[in-house]
C-alpha cells in the first residue's frame, strides 16, 4: 500500500481520465460500490485463490470469550471483508438494482481493491482496478464490444499495438476430457497448464505427473503438444481455431470465439483483428464459464489485463442466471509502463515572481497563463533558483516564467525546464 507524490498522483489521474473518457465514449456507465462486502459473499468459492488473499474485518463488539469460542473457526469472528476484485461487488450490485437498470447493462467500475499479496513490482496489496462489464447479453457481441473498447483505450494511452489472447473455458474442459483427465483433477491440471509459457511442455508434463494426474491422460496431452503446428499461417477464424484443437470440440463454441475476432476486425477497420486464439489460455478465476481474455503488449512479457464470461455468478445472488462478461485493465502495470516509455503531458508552468510584484499583477499574470491552457504553480523567487526549477521538473512541470514588478503581463516568456 503506497503513498503517491504529486507528480505520481498527477500521472495516475491523467491515465484515469483517459480511461474514463474512452469507456464513456463506448457507452459504459460508471457505478460505485462499497469497499466492503459481506464475508459470505467474498468467500462463496467463486473468487479462486483471491479468496485466500482477502482482508477480513472483525465483528463489532467482540469480547475475550467470543474470541476464545472461535478458536476452531476463526472465520466466525468476521462478517465483512475488503473487496479483492470488482466483479463480485458488481454481481451483488446488479442483483440489488436490476429493476432500475437497462436490459443490457454496460458498467464501468474504477476503484481500489485489496489483497494480502507478497508485494513486488506490478503487484501490490492495494491497487486500482478498471473494469468494464456487460450484463444481459449472451452473444459474442458483448465480448467484441469489450475488446474494441479496451484496444481503443490502450491506443488513446499511447500503447498502440496491443493484442487480445482469447480462449473459452468450455474448450479447455472439453480438451481435458478428451485427453482423459478425470473431472475431479481438472482444476489442478489447469493450474499446471497455466504455466506452459514459463516451464514449457516438458515442465508441464513433469509437474502433472508429480501432481498424480493419470499417466495416460498426461501422455495424450504431451502428444497433442508435440504435434506439428498446422494453424500458424492461417488468419484468425474458425479454420485456425479448429486446426489448433483436437477433433470433436463443439462447433457452436468455435463459431462464438471466431465471431469475436471478426467483429473486432470490422470495428477496427483493419481487415484482420488484433486477436489471437490460445487454446491453453486458462485465467485463474473460478467463476469463468465461457470466453476468457488476456491483454498483451509487445513492450512487456506479462499481461496488461484480462477477463471473461461469468454467466453463473449473478444467479447466486438473484436466483436466476444472467449472462455477464467483463474485462479489467491492469491499471498499475499500465502506469508503470507509461512511466518507463515516457508520457505526453499537458502544459504545466511555474510562475516565479519577485518579492515586490503586486498581488494584482501576479494574479493577472497567472490568469493569462491559465487562459492559454496551462496548469500554473506560483513560486516566489528563492535564493537558489536552480533547486526550485529541479523540484518543479520532478513534479511534472515543463516550463517556467519569471515576473518582475515592471514587467508587462501580456508579454510573458515561457522557457523550458530542461
Amino acid at each position: 500500500m503506497r503513498d503517491f507524490l504529486p507528480a505520481d498522483k498527477a500521472r495516475r489521474e491523467r491515465v484515469l481520465a483517459t480511461i474514463r473518457d474512452r469507456y464513456r465514449a463506448h457507452g459504459f456507465d460508471e457505478i460505485e460500490t462499497p469497499v466492503m462486502e459481506e464475508y459470505s459473499r467474498l468467500h462463496a468459492g467463486i473468487g479462486g485463490d483471491n479468496e485466500k488473499l482477502a482482508y477480513n474485518v472483525l465483528r463489532r463488539g467482540l469480547d475475550a470469550d467470543a474470541v476464545r469460542a472461535a478458536a476452531e473457526d476463526p472465520a466466525s469472528l468476521t462478517d465483512l471483508g475488503l473487496r479483492y476484485d470488482l466483479t463480485v461487488p458488481l454481481a451483488r450490485f446488479y442483483a440489488t438494482h436490476r429493476g432500475v437498470l437497462p436490459a443490457v447493462f454496460r458498467a464501468v467500475q474504477i476503484a481500489p481493491v485489496w489483497r494480502a499479496e507478497r508485494p513486488q513490482k506490478g503487484r501490490y496489496r492495494q491497487f486500482m482496478q478498471c473494469d468494464i462489464d456487460i450484463i444481459g447479453d449472451p452473444s459474442a457481441r458483448a465480448e467484441a464490444e469489450l475488446a474494441v473498447a479496451t484496444l481503443d483505450t490502450l491506443d488513446a494511452l499511447g500503447l498502440a499495438g496491443a493484442e487480445i489472447r482469447v480462449n473459452d473455458r468450455r474448450i479447455l474442459d472439453a480438451m481435458l476430457a478428451q485427453f482423459g483427465f478425470a473431472e475431479a483433477e481438472r482444476p489442478g491440471v489447469l493450474i499446471t497448464i497455466d504455466k506452459l509459457d514459463k516451464i514449457g511442455p516438458d515442465g508441464v508434463e513433469r509437474e502433472l505427473l508429480e501432481r498424480g494426474a493419470g499417466a495416460d491422460a498426461v501422455a495424450a496431452f504431451a502428444a497433442f503438444l508435440a504435434r506439428p503446428a498446422s494453424a500458424a499461417e492461417l488468419p484468425f477464424g474458425e479454420e485456425r481455431i479448429r486446426a489448433a484443437l483436437p477433433e470433436g470440440i463443439d462447433e457452436e463454441i468455435i463459431r462464438h470465439v471466431a465471431g469475436i475476432g471478426a467483429a473486432v476486425a470490422a470495428a477496427r477497420g483493419t481487415g484482420t483483428a488484433p486477436v489471437v486464439f490460445d487454446p491453453f489460455l486458462v485465467r485463474g478465476m473460478g467463476y469463468y464459464t465461457g470466453t476468457i481474455f488476456e491483454l498483451a503488449h509487445p513492450a512487456v512479457t506479462y499481461s496488461l489485463g484480462g477477463g471473461g464470461r461469468y454467466d453463473g455468478m449473478i444467479g447466486r445472488f438473484l436466483g436466476q442466471d444472467v449472462p455477464a462478461v467483463g474485462f479489467s485493465i491492469g491499471f498499475e502495470r499500465i502506469v508503470d509502463l507509461l512511466e518507463e516509455h515516457g508520457e505526453s503531458r499537458a502544459p504545466a508552468v511555474v510562475l516565479i515572481h519577485d518579492r515586490d510584484v503586486p498581488l494584482a499583477q501576479l494574479l493577472a499574470a497567472k490568469t493569462r497563463l491559465l487562459d492559454g491552457g496551462a496548469r500554473v504553480r506560483v513560486e516566489q523567487r528563492p535564493k537558489n533558483l536552480k533547486a526550485l526549477l529541479e523540484r518543479a521538473a520532478a513534479d511534472g512541470y515543463r516550463s517556467f516564467v519569471t515576473l518582475s514588478a515592471d514587467q508587462d503581463v501580456d508579454a510573458l516568456e515561457q522557457r523550458p525546464l530542461s
